[in-house]
């Protein structure tokens, strides 16, 4: 079937002259025999048996998403608020109970005097953070959120603050919004409240499947209840306001079993002890910021213009929060109602009941918005499932985590992601309860700090580059960040003793934890990095007939060097490097540096698609058709690092093991691990420094014959379903026929002995064919996973069907027979 790929714009070659249907004669099989080589290849089955823990895996998660369908939807403004604001709009649901959780054990009834100011003074925050975050869309519209903003202006170390703070707040957002949500439903059904944590634990667990699943393809349903809660509490807030005016909305007993305790005497709102109380108000009522964030982490996701679309809908999210906020706090003053101890019945739960009365109509409203409610705040306990992997694969590619975070799992999710999230979130459940008044303290400071790392980094661009305005901004961004560390040290202290004393340690402990990391990082990339000439020369001295060696490649390195080295020893007639492509920039990257190194005259660089990241069986499925193609014995050699000490390897996983396990299962196949010890002693450091300055003299070694993988093979899920007129199936082509043809790209690889060349593999349904482009290491496009159409006639290039130097256009996979118009 046909792969949903993103748009790239047709691209025709100057070079479509016609050349001979020979395009090596010297050696090569004749015509019967190529296409006696291509009924044997697409005879042979490629029966590779799957482990038993992929069986488990594809049987619970289903097939494997492959990599082109990983293409990045646009929203439209109103799909994005729905999409985006749940975890922050759901957060009114509970931001007005907690401040009167703090307020009226010690204030009474005065508490509801209080709460309305107090109100305010939140949502003057909120104002201001809106503004800080519509500074923050406008210039990071790729990548945004406090800790992009942190490491380009603050560095990378210092990002790691923000790093810690966004992870502490997703992991306690899954915990808060499903605990909060769980009370939704347990104000609606007393009866089943003793389960409260077992229910909030299923849903984080349900919700760790889905997101497993690839549930976020399904991502605007997620709209649906951010626009369901906001319409039933805006007719809550309508109607109670409404029997208010009247003189009918009823006022709560203030002294009823279960309800915190309230009395008519307190302190004065002056003395030293209320003041800590407000204070400890404001940081409870600080909880109805959370998800602010949302939008800067997802601008990249609108549509153009990007950065204006998000600073609309920030806004427009902002004057719905806080509304809701502004309504929720009126009604719970007008009706007094009182938090009870152990979470429910909620606040707002009273207040909907208030505002509908007991009549039947307004029972079944009641009700209505009680689930509204639950879903909302289950729908925000899902959007850390993808902000956490997210930021933790950013953190992980800045070489601050293990890099087992940047990988992308079964169905394109990271996986690994989700599985830390979700074990963490279950955790602080376990230790602390399903009580959103208990987990407030872990909330809140991780929130602010990011606010703070945000407001304060902004700060510095428009210092740094004063544009335009640029004093205005500054003031709004250094006023947010102020304000956002003042809220931090406030709860710091008011809420120390109920649980931030914990996050207080943790943080320090994590910035550590992520720095040591990434000293430990780098200071195996400085012991791999030491590649020098003389290392690179020495590996192709020797031939021995029908012996292929093929070099797994991730990246260029001392360990890969070494990994050549040993292949020229064994005396093959080919050595292919080969490198698994799971990201294009890495691809990308890696191609330039062989080019740019001078290893593409002597080893060619096969540059392999594996677009559902199944390196083991896009292995194995390669090592294979080169024993059924060339007849011969194949050596696969896979360069793997190794590390002395646990902790170390701990950062890396070891896949080089498990191929080398399934390739050495296939016949006339020898899988070899090539070890480098990464933890070298300086002595070792000093003498290859030395042999790199004088090793600059050493000529170059003569190159090799390189013939790649399959062509005529099917590419499993990655295939493409040519179609449209004149185009003429892959498989049916003949020799000297003038075709035009069109396939997926599965193979790219630079260099051979006639000096530069590339050269794509390209495939439909059919089988596949070559195409040659002579005098050119890099074409714009054609790229491992790209659809092309080309024209030429078919030759003959060392036993395979060929095109030189064709006619091609870049395509669209989605509308594949309809060449996207070229860009003027």
């Amino acid at each position: 079937m046909a792969l949903e790929q993103s748009a790239a714009p047709a691209t025709t070659s100057d070079a479509g002259q016609d050349v001979s249907p020979v395009l090596d004669d010297d050696g090569g099989p004749s015509p019967v025999e190529v296409a006696q080589l291509r009924e044997n290849v697409l005879s042979a089955a490629v029966n590779i048996p799957e482990r038993l823990s992929y069986r488990i895996k594809r049987a619970l998660l289903g097939e494997p998403l492959v990599t082109a369908r990983l293409h990045e939807e646009k929203l439209s403004k109103k799909a994005a608020l729905g999409v985006l604001s749940s975890d922050c709009i759901s957060s009114s649901a509970y931001g007005t109970e907690e401040m009167l959780v703090a307020l009226v054990p010690v204030f009474g009834l005065a508490s509801f005097h209080i709460l309305g100011p107090m109100t305010a003074v939140v949502i003057g925050v909120l104002i201001l953070m809106t503004l800080s975050y519509r500074e923050v869309v406008m210039v990071y519209t790729k990548a945004g959120g406090s800790y992009v903003v942190a490491r380009d202006n603050f560095g990378p170390k210092v990002a790691q603050i923000a790093a810690v703070a966004l992870m502490i707040d997703y992991i306690v957002t899954v915990a808060v919004q499903g605990a909060a949500g769980t009370l939704a439903i347990t104000s609606l059904v007393p009866s089943i409240e003793p389960w409260n944590l077992e229910i909030t634990i299923g849903l984080v667990l349900i919700l760790a499947y889905g997101n497993l699943r690839g549930v976020r393809e399904a991502g605007r349903a997620f709209a649906f209840p951010t626009y369901f809660f906001f319409f039933s509490m805006t007719l809550v807030i309508v109607l109670g306001i409404g029997r208010e005016i009247l003189g009918d909305l009823p006022q709560y007993a203030t002294d009823l079993p279960g309800q915190f305790p309230v009395t008519n005497q307190h302190d004065a709102i002056l003395s030293w002890a209320a003041i800590f109380v407000l204070l400890k108000a404001f940081a409870n009522g600080g909880s109805s910021l959370t998800g602010l964030e949302a939008i800067s982490n997802g601008v990249s996701a609108f549509q153009p213009p990007a950065g204006v679309n998000a600073r609309r809908t920030l806004s427009l999210m902002s004057l719905m929060l806080g509304f809701l906020v502004a309504g929720v706090s009126y009604l719970a003053v007008q009706t007094h109602a009182v938090p009870y101890t152990d979470g429910a019945p909620t606040v707002i739960s009273q207040v909907a009941k208030a505002a509908f009365g007991t009549s039947s109509i307004g029972h079944v409203g009641f009700i209505l918005v009680q689930l509204a409610t639950a879903l909302i705040l289950y729908t925000g306990a899902n959007t850390p499932f993808t902000g956490f992997p997210f930021l933790a694969s950013f953190v992980a590619e800045d070489s601050f985590l293990p890099r087992q975070l940047t990988r992308r799992g079964h169905r394109l999710a990271f996986s690994n992601g989700i599985i830390v999230l979700t074990v963490s979130a279950i955790v602080l459940l376990l230790a602390v309860g399903a009580n959103v008044d208990h987990l407030v303290p872990f909330y809140a400071i991780g929130v602010f700090t990011g606010f703070t790392m945000a407001g304060l980094g902004m700060a510095k661009y428009h210092w740094t580059r004063r544009e335009p305005g640029w004093r205005r901004r500054l003031a709004i961004n250094f006023a947010a960040g102020i304000v956002s560390l003042l809220v931090v040290v406030i709860f710091a202290v008011v809420k120390f003793t109920e649980g931030a004393w914990l996050v207080i340690i943790l943080f320090p402990i994590g910035w550590f934890a992520l720095v040591r990391l990434n000293d430990q990082y780098r200071e195996e990339q400085h012991a791999l990095d030491l590649i020098t000439a003389a290392q690179e020369g020495g590996y192709l001295r020797g031939h021995y007939a029908r012996h292929v060696v093929l070099v797994f490649v991730d990246r260029l390195d001392l360990a890969v060097t070494r990994a050549l080295r040993y292949a020229g020893s064994l005396r093959p007639t080919e050595i292919r490097a080969v490198h698994l492509m799971i990201d294009s920039d890495v691809a990308e990257e890696l191609e330039a540096e062989w080019v740019a190194r001078g290893l593409g005259d002597r080893v060619p660089l096969s540059v392999l698609e594996c677009p559902d990241r199944r390196l083991i069986r896009a292995a194995s499925e390669l090592a294979l058709s080169v024993v059924v193609q060339d007849r011969a014995e194949v050596t696969a050699l896979l360069p793997r690092r190794t590390f002395r000490r646990l902790s170390q390897r701990l950062l890396h996983d070891r896949t080089a093991d498990r191929i080398a396990t399934a390739l050495g299962r296939i016949p006339h196949v020898s899988a070899t691990i090539v070890p480098f010890d990464t933890t070298l002693s300086p002595e070792v450091e000093r003498r290859l420094e030395r042999t790199q300055q004088a090793a600059a003299a050493e000529p170059a070694l003569p190159s090799t014959r390189v013939r790649t993988g399959t062509d005529d093979d099917e590419v499993g899920v990655a295939a493409h379903q040519a179609r449209g007129p004149g185009i003429t199936p892959i498989g049916e082509v003949a020799w000297k026929q003038r075709v035009t043809v069109e396939g997926r790209i599965k193979m790219v690889q630079v260099g051979t002995t006639a000096g530069k060349s590339l050269e794509a593999q390209v495939f439909d349904k059919t089988g596949g064919v070559r195409l040659l482009f002579f005098g050119r290491t890099r074409i714009p496009g054609i790229e491992p996973g790209a659809v092309v159409r080309a024209t030429g006639t078919v030759g003959e290039y060392k036993g395979h069907l060929a095109l030189a130097n064709p006619r091609y256009e870049l395509l669209d996979s989605g509308t594949a027979h309809e060449p996207v118009p070229q860009p003027s």
